[in-house]
């Protein structure tokens, strides 16, 4: 059988390309619409909060872009490249799963988990994709593993198992495992979530100085308000699987203009 072939109106052509594009994106779990026919473009070096009431679709997002997910409709796009789909016959057929793995290798994910590997130490963690995805010497991954240690805090405490180190610190080695592969795009998915509170100042540190020193491209789904504030160059409040209004931080939280933006906002943060 010949592949049904997709076209799309989104062409990717020009200087200002968006790292990442989601194009008339729809998510369904049977009669569940979780993300309806969503557009969101991400330029290179953004940093975009996504916020919004449980159930609203934000997880879904990252989901979708790590590619953990099959999209029913629409497609996804990184750095100019399709995600969901491949060309063939002169149109886009869905992605198979080489070309999935070859897409992912763009994406980094912090999981509110962290999802250490148990029986590896801290490097050890950061050293293992790198060798074996990504065909590095292991000298060479060792040097990068130990900048990157370095560079969240965690360099001390690089032949540690996962065991012996707090909640934040495995936080901390996560980020840095991430960065590891060298992806284009860092996904963060509540990840001060499952800490608690006195720790995840260290996490947001991590994650600030990333912002401000490293030209990565971030979408974060939070629940931390502030924190959204302070370091995001847009936030997108979803609702009902939909973006129901973005902007900058200023606007959202300072003059939202949707009365559900409004109430979420107000029930938020008169709970914190």
């Amino acid at each position: 059988m010949k592949p049904t072939v997709f076209h799309y109106p989104a062409k990717l052509e020009g200087e200002d390309i968006p790292l990442v594009r989601f194009h008339e994106v729809t998510k369904r779990y049977g009669d569940l619409v979780v993300l309806d026919s969503l557009d969101l473009d991400v330029a290179e070096g953004e940093m975009v909060a996504i916020i919004g009431p449980s159930g609203s679709g934000k997880t879904t997002v990252l989901r979708m872009l790590m590619a953990l997910e099959k999209i029913n409709d629409g497609i996804i796009y990184v750095d100019g490249e399709p995600l969901t789909h491949m060309s063939r016959n002169g149109g886009l057929v869905w992605a198979d799963e080489k070309h999935l793995r070859r897409q992912r290798l763009n994406i980094g994910m912090c999981f509110q988990h962290f999802n250490l590997f148990p029986h590896m130490t801290a490097l050890e963690n950061c050293i293992e994709a790198p060798v074996q995805v990504l065909g590095m010497s292991k000298a060479d991954a060792i040097k990068r593993a130990e900048e990157l240690l370095d560079m969240v805090g965690m360099l001390e405490k690089a032949h540690e198992h996962p065991s012996r180190l707090s909640g934040g610190q495995q936080q901390r080695v996560a980020i840095a495992r991430s960065l590891a592969m060298r992806p284009k795009v860092m996904l963060f998915d509540e990840v001060t979530s499952a800490l608690d509170p006195e720790v995840i100042g260290e996490v947001t540190t991590v994650i600030r100085k990333l912002v401000h020193k490293h030209n990565l491209t971030m979408l974060m789904v939070t629940h931390q308000m502030g924190f959204a504030k302070e370091i995001s160059d847009r936030v997108c409040f979803f609702y009902d699987g939909k973006i129901e209004e973005q902007g900058p931080p200023d606007q959202i939280f300072g003059n939202p203009k949707s009365e559900r933006t409004q109430q979420f906002l107000s029930a938020v943060l008169e709970a914190n």
